[in-house]
């Protein structure tokens, strides 16, 4: 049933709208300068089939209103990353980046914020980031603690520690002052948390300070306000040579193709290409170039040039945004001639390639070889770990474009099955991992690989069956490496050497060892 936008009232002011399915969860955030103008567009006819299926899915919208389209982008990626909703762009490194929390104790901790899976932060206190590599906030979170004197110990001690006598701490756990003065110590370092231009500021004002007390014959505080001086322009230095490093230059080329979007981009080192990487993303909403690039930069350090195929939408935005995420002026330059025009044009060859082959030579391999339908970029593989009759798991790996999605690994416990019956675990487990699929209505894989041979994909495929989903599923049995596909006697070998079957292995090697680890947690658990 189609959502009735008729129904609601839309305001026309800048903003974000959240999308929420008949769960109240969150499907999809988009930012707008006229909210009402922007979501009644995806009422319109004549949606590709993407946005059709996002419409379908819609069963509230909520708004957040901003002072400004700028405020609205900042607010719409701090949200993607909360919520993570599926039908907007995400990147899947995001390793890349890091929270710092400041603990809510009597005496604050400066540590490293934990997330769940679902984005939520662990532990109390306050949540400063992100903070990416190469950015001037990400000070290493050592250094911190030294430079803003931060105690380190988990529980506070009765007697100062060694940090005391290294003269990382003032030693709170002992000394009166030191406990006056820890709380001008903590919010010093929550100034500098909130971005580089508090760092400077906090720095004029200490070097103010110092000279104060020199005048004023206080030499021993003096000496402290110096230290902390040279801790902070220590590590100052330590990111110009970072940045010197690295590159103030990255390439971008986009291609476009019937609903979806593929990113290349060449991270350039002294003038030489040295790591690459392409994105795919479905062109739904808001999800756009521009979108994409302020995405990626969230997670990646901010070279001072930006070069690309095409200019995005809300480029001079787009460019504000990141000097001031930076400390620096941000450029982002389409290329007419020269060298970069030609490491763009390097580019676009690339993704053509892509668009020609459907993606990673293997996977091509692999949708010629075993004559599917189209080409596996999303494979799931299983496998059962046994040890003795009490101790039987199931587990999952995802690879994506040829490579693990290791946010997409699923681990389980087998509950219906007695005994060691490797048959009927994978069909409980494919059972359940794709009645679940289906009754999310999430996006199914592009082929299902089974560590084993004929029977357990036999297991597999009547499990799909009595879900009635016609999914690609195939076998791998480990002795031979011999290929079994439903429906045909003999196994499809394929050449060692092929870069079809190495994806494969790779599948089943890395389905393996996550289940084995995971046996190995519940029998340790067990005998505890």
């Amino acid at each position: 049933m189609t959502f009735e936008i008729a129904k609601i009232t839309i305001p026309t002011n800048p903003g974000i709208y959240m999308m929420k399915d008949s769960d109240e969860k969150i499907i999809y955030i988009g930012k707008a300068k006229n909210l009402r103008k922007r979501v009644k567009s995806y009422f319109l006819k004549n949606q590709n089939y993407k946005t059709k299926k996002l419409v379908e899915n819609i069963d509230d919208i909520e708004f957040v209103l901003t002072d400004n389209e700028n405020e609205a982008f900042l607010l719409e990626s701090n949200m993607i990353k909360k919520y993570r909703p599926r039908f907007n762009i995400e990147l899947k490194d995001q390793q890349r980046y890091t929270y710092l929390r400041i603990s809510d104790e009597k005496y604050p901790r400066l540590l490293v914020a934990r997330r769940t899976r679902d984005g939520k932060f662990l532990g109390k206190g306050k949540t400063y980031g992100p903070f990416t590599q190469g950015s001037s906030k990400l000070l290493t979170i050592g250094a911190l603690r030294k430079a803003f004197q931060i105690r380190i110990c988990k529980t506070l001690p009765k007697k100062v520690c060694l940090e005391y006598h290294l003269g990382n701490c003032e030693g709170p756990c002992e000394f009166k002052d030191a406990q006056e003065r820890y709380p001008k110590h903590v919010k010093a370092l929550e100034d500098v948390l909130k971005g580089k231009n508090q760092t400077k500021i906090f720095t004029k004002k200490l070097e103010s300070e110092m000279h104060q007390a020199a005048e004023l014959q206080q030499f021993e505080r003096a000496k402290e306000i110096r230290d902390t001086l040279i801790r902070l322009g220590s590590l100052q230095t330590k990111q110009k040579m970072e940045y010197v490093e690295n590159s103030d230059e990255e390439y971008f080329g986009i291609g476009i193709q019937e609903q979806s979007a593929v990113v290349m981009n060449f991270r350039m080192i002294n003038g030489v290409i040295r790591d690459s990487d392409k994105f795919f993303f479905d062109l739904v909403g808001d999800n756009s170039f521009s979108n994409f690039l302020y995405q990626y930069y969230s997670t990646h350090k901010i070279p001072k040039f930006v070069v690309v195929s095409e200019l995005p939408e809300n480029q001079k935005m787009l460019e504000s945004l990141l000097s001031e995420q930076a400390g620096f002026t941000v450029k982002i330059i389409l290329p007419t001639k020269g060298k970069k025009k030609e490491i763009v044009n390097l580019i676009m060859k690339n993704i053509n390639l892509v668009h020609s082959k459907g993606g990673d030579p293997g996977l091509v391999e692999l949708k010629d070889t075993l004559n599917l339908p189209t080409i596996p970029n999303v494979i799931e593989c299983f496998d059962i770990s046994n040890h003795g009759d009490d101790f039987a798991v199931g587990s999952m790996a995802q690879f994506v474009g040829g490579k693990p999605n290791k946010s997409g690994y699923r681990k389980f416990k087998i509950k219906t099955v007695e005994g060691r019956d490797d048959f009927a675990m994978i069909g409980e487990v494919i059972k359940r991992r794709y009645y679940r699929l289906a009754e999310e209505d999430s996006e199914m894989p592009d082929l299902i690989v089974i560590d084993g041979g004929k029977g357990q994909l036999n297991a597999a495929v009547k499990s799909l069956t009595s879900l009635g989903l016609k999914l690609p599923c195939i076998s791998l049995a480990k002795e031979n490496e011999e290929v079994y596909v439903p429906k045909r006697k003999t196994p499809i070998i394929i050449s060692k050497t092929k870069s079809s079957i190495q994806i494969l292995q790779h599948a089943r090697d890395e389905t393996h060892r996550f289940g084995v680890a995971y046996n190995r947690t519940i029998r340790r658990n067990q005998i505890k």
